[in-house]
């Protein structure tokens, strides 16, 4: 762990360097996400978290806008020590920062859409990747917006129990048809996207190939991973992490539990190898910590964003 012995505690708002880390108790201080610093200056800076606190496209359970403030605090432990299984610090090779929230304006939802964009695009202008933590899942189509006013249209790797690519009913806020519409866009590239995990039923799949939780159980972590990698290639790519992709045993706390999902451990493995990856941004959506027991959801969030962190550090590690 970096830092001197006297640097100790609320690096949130004390710590100005945004790589390396210094001690701090996991019961209390300031909750960044992993106890990274808290700016809005981004030179020089490889990703920035950023709170989508926004959950009015829900369909069954709300709560999701406390989201980024369980996923937060369910990372505290992961600041803690090495990472694993990478062992090492993920701190000393990339410049991670907690941009805060994106600030949405209450009472007025038709202007949401636009407000995630433009935020997302602050960062991106800034230089950095955006890491969001939701939210429920619509966000990512406005995310995707910012995304793609850079790199073009990008393949997906979408982990889920639902493709969320319904027929658009016309409504702005839904978090069951943004893949549909980001497909009609030419936001995603559907020949070089994937959804993992899914366990509901879709009459189209709008081109994207579906590797659903039988597949990832009968087939195993390994399989997926190669897989995934083969339809993405070499192109950009967007990954978002729906939280009720897992099992509710692994993630009780979200809006719109299915059975028969993957467990914390294979949806892990699965990520941990995709590093490959020319990622563009990440997001994790859909935690209801009203509805979480002991922070096993938030906890899971928390470690799967660490361990995306983790891919880019070791890039950024093998390109230095």
């Amino acid at each position: 762990m970096t830092g001197s012995s006297e640097q100790k505690g609320d690096q949130g708002f004390r710590k100005t360097d945004p790589y390396g880390r210094w001690r701090e108790s996991t019961y209390s201080g300031t909750l960044s996400f992993l106890r990274r610093p808290y700016t809005r200056e981004l030179e020089g800076i490889d990703v920035a978290v950023t709170g989508i606190p926004f959950d009015l496209a829900t369909t069954y359970r709300p709560g999701t806008r406390l989201g980024p403030r369980g996923v937060r605090a369910g990372s505290v432990q992961l600041s803690e020590l090495l990472a694993f299984p990478f062992n090492f610090d993920p701190f000393d090779h990339l410049a991670v920062v907690d941009y805060g929230d994106c600030f949405l304006e209450v009472g007025y939802p038709e202007k949401m859409p636009a407000i995630i964009t433009a935020h997302i695009r602050e960062i991106m202008d800034g230089g950095a990747k955006p890491l969001s933590i939701g939210g429920d899942h619509f966000i990512t189509l406005p995310i995707l917006e910012a995304i793609v006013e850079k790199h073009g249209p990008i393949g997906l790797v979408h982990f889920d129990a639902h493709p969320d690519t319904w027929d658009d009913d016309g409504s702005e806020l839904n978090h069951g048809t943004m893949f549909t519409r980001a497909v009609a866009k030419g936001l995603v590239d559907p020949a070089r996207s994937v959804q993992i995990g899914i366990r509901t039923i879709t009459d189209d799949d709008r081109g994207i190939t579906i590797l659903d939780a039988p597949f990832v159980h009968n087939n195993g972590p390994e399989a997926v991973i190669e897989r995934t990698l083969e339809i993405v290639g070499s192109g950009k790519a967007y990954l978002t992490f729906d939280i009720d992709c897992l099992d509710p045993a692994s993630a009780p706390g979200t809006g719109t539990p299915v059975a028969g999902g993957l467990s914390s451990a294979q949806a892990l493995e699965i990520v941990r190898g995709l590093g490959s990856i020319d990622w563009t941004g990440m997001d994790i959506v859909e935690v209801a910590p009203p509805y979480d027991h002991a922070e096993i959801t938030s906890i899971a969030a928390a470690t799967i964003a660490h361990d995306w962190i983790c891919l880019e550090a070791l890039r950024k590690k093998a390109a230095s």
